[in-house]
């Protein structure tokens, strides 16, 4: 890890990426014991999946309300509230007893889990120069899939432990509570960069080559007219949304699928669930050991030569997939192109916060930031339903084989407006709606 990334650790971990993996590690933990807990209270099968899907649709709502709480109260206050309010969620997953308590919990903790995701995300925006912005925002996304990967095994040993499904809920209300003591009472890294800059340390500030004195501010100041209400920032920036926003929507629609298809192709060419684990598992270790790899090409390179290698990964790997299910060697290519996946989904890390900070506005991103959010997880809310009603319509194959066309569409669409909206080397400020 090079200097600048241990600086970036050292003035953002705890305010940033400490909180991250605290968070992500309780969320992972509790994530896979969902359709349990609603089996427990008499779901079927349908109704599990449901309450289960009520984290994604959670987060798809708790975007917009959290761009706007962002912009009026800031990033520090906004990500304790949704650490407080978590609270609440955690609460009724340990004692609901009806399967709508359950299922609002589930909502609850979605909902201030797009709000703490958002307020990091404006948070990294106004305070990291674009030079290495996307190193950056790739540690910020490798933490959260690092707590991501970790939180399944945490839950494993204490079911171990404890016999009891629980145990998982109360250690998430444990990283709950860190986190929200590590967000309101660790050091403010505005204040500790700005104190290096005085006493004559580099500092990691956009620098635009015009005299100053006294320390470069970190985030411009926002007066009465500088702050944009959410439905106007959506109306002013609909172009960028609706060319470059729904790129990006492609991008989180293909993850998504990559997380529901696996399994399901298992599944139905008949591997047994220790496979499948193993197969799934090697796949998302070479996803996360990309991470920061991702970052240092989108700085060096620029981010299309990112997000383009990804998508035609992901693409040709999702076609290829679906002509191989019938095949006597369908276990071995089902192997080879989950390695292709992981590969795929690794390249692809940090690109949609990095993306997104590009062209945010750098005066009060976190409106726009909330609509680009909420673009970029619809995208991921609405493959499954898709890739369940192609399946269930026709097969898995040609569903599997839709995803891959999403993909290299989505492919195309970066060629076409990342050089338009994202020219390397242009200012942030010149960035246009």
């Amino acid at each position: 890890m090079t200097d600048r990334a241990s600086t970036v650790l050292r003035r953002f971990g705890p305010m940033i990426y400490g909180p991250t993996l605290l968070f992500a590690l309780g969320e992972g933990a509790v994530i896979p014991l969902l359709p349990v807990l609603a089996a427990q209270l008499g779901a079927d099968i349908a109704t599990a999946a449901l309450v289960a899907s009520a984290l994604v649709v959670g987060q798809l709502c708790g975007n917009l309300p959290a761009g706007w709480a962002v912009a009026r109260i800031g990033e520090r206050l906004t990500m304790t509230i949704a650490g407080v309010v978590s609270f609440a969620g955690v609460a009724g997953l340990l004692f609901a007893t009806h399967i709508g308590v359950l299922a609002a919990s589930v909502f609850l903790v979605g909902f201030c889990a797009a709000a703490f995701g958002l307020a990091r995300h404006s948070f990294m925006t106004t305070r990291v120069p674009q030079y290495f912005r996307a190193r950056a925002l790739s540690l910020l996304g490798g933490t959260f899939r690092l707590g991501m990967f970790v939180g399944p095994f945490v839950a494993a040993a204490l079911l171990a432990i404890f016999g009891d499904e629980h145990a998982a809920i109360w250690f998430f209300a444990v990283c709950l509570l860190a986190t929200v003591l590590l967000v309101l009472l660790g050091p403010d890294p505005e204040r500790l960069v700005a104190e290096e800059a005085d006493a004559g340390a580099p500092a990691l500030t956009e620098d635009t080559g015009e005299p100053v004195s006294g320390s470069i501010p970190l985030r411009p100041a926002r007066g009465p007219g500088s702050r944009r209400g959410i439905f106007r920032t959506m109306w002013e920036y609909r172009r960028l949304l609706s060319r470059l926003g729904l790129a990006a929507a492609s991008l989180a629609a293909v993850r998504s699928a990559r997380q529901l298809v696996l399994p399901l192709w298992g599944v139905s060419i008949g591997l047994d669930a220790s496979s499948i684990a193993l197969i799934v598992g090697i796949s998302g270790a070479l996803d996360f050991a990309l991470f920061y790899a991702s970052g240092q090409v989108m700085d060096r390179f620029g981010r299309l030569w990112a997000a383009l290698p990804a998508m035609v990964l992901m693409g040709l790997g999702f076609l290829a997939l679906a002509f191989t299910h019938d095949l006597p060697t369908a276990a071995m290519w089902f192997a080879a192109f989950a390695m292709v996946l992981g590969v795929g989904n690794g390249l692809s890390s940090g690109i949609l916060l990095t993306l997104g900070a590009d062209v945010a506005p750098r005066q009060d991103p976190a409106p726009f930031l909330g609509s680009w959010r909420t673009l970029t997880d619809a995208g991921g809310a609405v493959t499954p339903l898709l890739v369940s009603a192609l399946t269930a319509a026709f097969s898995l194959a040609l569903a599997t084989g839709f995803v891959g066309v999403v993909g290299l569409l989505g492919a195309v669409a970066f060629v076409r407006w990342v050089p338009r909206f994202v020219p390397k080397g242009k200012p942030e400020s010149t960035t246009e709606p």
